[in-house]
């Protein structure tokens, strides 16, 4: 997770939504990725979905089952979705996500019966500093929106 949370802070510097993933496959780290989304213009170019595709690439796979994901923030329906179908084996995940988590903060698609395929979820993890990272990033960033009258 601490790899995670040093790719949310290359977000952070870019002015991206800080969050960061990391994957690991056979305990060793093989992709690692930060959110792009303003970078590349891009609504889909989150850290958990950037990992993703570039470990089916790198596996010549697009089935994950031995690799565990770990992101700094509990991951939104679209990447949740995207783990399940990309079979991952574990998710790890840092801080909840009360507007947009999928995996029981708002919706709870990871732990939905699946006749192929089930994720094993963590939450929780390295809780504090990822949670402190985005509010340290929206405070900052409401700063500089803030009209004066």
């Amino acid at each position: 997770m601490r790899e995670a949370l040093l790719e949310a802070k290359k977000a952070f510097a870019l002015g991206e939504v800080p969050i960061g993933a990391v994957l690991v496959h056979e305990g060793e780290i093989i992709t690692r990725a930060h959110n792009l989304v303003e970078q590349k213009l891009d609504a889909s170019a989150h850290a958990e979905l950037l990992c993703l595709q570039e470990a089916a690439k790198i596996l010549s796979n697009w089935r994950l089952q031995n690799v565990s994901l770990y992101c700094t923030l509990e991951p939104c329906a679209m990447c949740a979705g995207a783990m399940a179908l990309f079979r991952i084996r574990k998710l790890i995940y840092g801080a909840p996500d009360l507007r947009h988590g999928a995996n029981g903060s708002v919706f709870d698609v990871l732990n939905c019966p699946h006749p192929i395929h089930q994720v094993v979820v963590k939450g929780g993890v390295c809780e504090g500093e990822a949670k402190a990272l985005i509010q340290e990033f929206f405070r900052e960033r409401r700063k500089k929106h803030v009209r004066a009258f």
